[in-house]
């Protein structure tokens, strides 16, 4: 059985596990190796048991421990080319580099994984499906826009990482420089509670049951306001939270595990 794990999650860091007990898989290691190798501990999976990182894009607060580990414990690293070209990784065996394509799938160990590309500022960037042929989930972050193009891709997926990212009216109103505010804003920023609630209900619609809001802003959202938006949509539309469909958020510092697991 597949279970996933957020390990740290919003604009500080991001990193999640998925593993069925014989596969690991770490998705972007936005935290320093030895408290990634912590919170692998505190799972029962050392580090030496990883079997891959994927790599979502180049961004310091989804790279910043891949080369660490990659280089300590051999672990294959599999990224877009423009992610693999423009992040700061360090010197790595070019065995343990695997370059992927959008919309091609790839078997690690068992483990479907098929990238899809997203709306954000950085080089190649990428969401990521995984599945065992059984259950399927989907990491749906940094998007400044969801399209129909992503909605098709994580449309019918078990469950679901879905970003959350601010509160617009604490964004607009708060402390960032007016270009920042605007690049979060943009088409190629991040996605905002109102725009994760209105893609939370579409998602269930097409079959999701377990919801997961992460990537929340530490300065611009509080997880009690984002859960609340996507929870009033949810239930405004007819839909029943904890019957219908499971809806939680993503500790930022600390291990979250899918309540549907």
């Amino acid at each position: 059985m597949l279970r996933f794990y957020s390990i740290i999650s919003g604009s500080s860091g991001n990193s999640a596990l998925l593993t069925d007990g014989k596969t690991n898989i770490l998705i972007d290691c936005g935290t320093s190796g030895k408290r990634t190798i912590e919170a692998l501990e505190s799972l029962s999976v050392p580090a030496s048991r990883i079997n891959a990182i994927v790599v979502s894009h180049e961004h310091i607060d989804h790279t910043k421990g891949v080369g660490i580990l990659s280089r300590k414990f051999d672990i294959p690293i599999y990224a877009t080319s423009g992610t693999h070209n423009k992040s700061e990784f360090g010197k790595i065996d070019d065995s343990l580099i695997h370059e992927v394509s959008p919309d091609i799938t790839y078997d690690i160990r068992g483990i479907g994984i098929t990238p899809f590309s997203i709306p954000h500022d950085a080089a190649e960037p990428c969401g990521f499906i995984l599945t065992d042929g059984h259950t399927k989930f989907a990491t749906a972050t940094d998007i400044g826009v969801m399209t129909d193009a992503i909605m098709s891709r994580i449309s019918g997926c078990d469950s679901i990482l879905l970003e959350s990212n601010h509160d617009i009216d604490m964004l607009r109103f708060g402390e960032y420089p007016y270009a920042l505010k605007q690049r979060i804003l943009s088409d190629v920023g991040h996605l905002s509670n109102k725009a994760a609630a209105a893609t939370a209900l579409e998602l269930v619609k097409r079959g999701t049951k377990h919801i997961m809001l992460g990537h929340l802003s530490d300065k611009n959202n509080l997880p009690d306001i984002a859960q609340m938006e996507t929870y009033n949509h949810l239930t405004d539309n007819g839909i029943a939270v904890g019957k219908d469909v499971t809806l939680q958020v993503a500790e930022r510092y600390k291990i979250t595990p899918f309540s549907g697991d």
